[in-house]
């Protein structure tokens, strides 16, 4: 039986993929804030697909918190073979208009989390010769959106890289690219489903299923839908000062 990390689990593409992997058959290690959504999470997974999953209550902007986490990962006794860093949230306003504070959380969960649970976890996976990483980045990461896009440009680069770097020695890493998808994501941040038009918004679970199955593949880079496959493409080769005229969709 395999087992897979999943940060971010109790809500959106972390909890679509905590039960596209359990209707595998694979067990489950589940990552995030609130411990009692956590375990709520849990046995519904454990009555539905007879998996078993545990659960680890952590705040990845606490550095104590995140090292249970990669410690977790590193366990020679209890192997993961699939990491989802998945966890994530984004800030409404522009840059200016945030806090420091509020910016430097941001970047931990998205940037420091990935960084050092992939640390971790790869570390594990290449001593064994096998697993993997999915990395749940963002088409954003290709448009001038401030420090959100850039800690998602980070995490295509930082892929790419390790993606090349250790598919020799047996792990697979794969960047997730969604656009806006029908999630608590946007909700969180205050921003309405109006904020973009019908035709952006992704379903969840496509969106993952699409993403295992590239990920099966050995892709180093998922772009759910033929239509964002076609914006991503169009964003990498458009000017920039032609992309910042779309700074507010989305934010509203």
């Amino acid at each position: 039986m395999s087992t897979a990390l999943v940060t971010g689990a109790t809500a959106g593409i972390g909890l679509a993929f905590a039960r596209q992997l359990a209707e595998r058959h694979w067990d489950l290690v589940l990552v995030a804030r609130d411990a009692e959504r956590l375990e709520r999470t849990a046995d519904d997974l454990r009555t539905t697909y007879g998996v078993e999953v545990t659960v680890l209550p952590a705040d990845l902007t606490d550095r104590a918190d995140l090292r249970g986490v990669e410690d977790r990962l590193a366990s020679p006794s209890e192997p993961v073979d699939l990491l989802v860093n998945n966890a994530g949230f984004g800030l409404k306003r522009r840059f200016l208009d945030n806090s420091a504070d509020e910016e430097t959380a941001m970047t931990e969960v998205l940037v420091i989390a990935p960084l050092r649970l992939s640390h971790a976890a790869l570390t594990a996976m290449t001593g064994r010769g096998h697993g993997g990483v999915i990395n749940v980045g963002s088409v954003a990461s290709y448009l001038p959106r401030g420090t959100y896009s850039a800690a998602k440009a980070w995490i295509n680069s930082f892929t790419e890289w390790a993606h090349n770097e250790y598919r020799p020695r047996g792990v697979t890493v794969m960047a997730l690219l969604p656009g806006f998808t029908r999630t608590e994501f946007h909700e969180r941040m205050g921003v309405s489903r109006q904020s973009a038009p019908d035709w952006m918004w992704l379903d969840v679970d496509q969106l993952v299923a699409e993403a295992l199955a590239d990920y099966e593949k050995g892709k180093a880079f998922s772009v759910p839908s033929a239509r964002y496959k076609v914006l991503a493409t169009a964003a990498r080769m458009a000017p920039t000062r032609f992309l910042q005229r779309f700074q507010l969709v989305g934010r509203k």
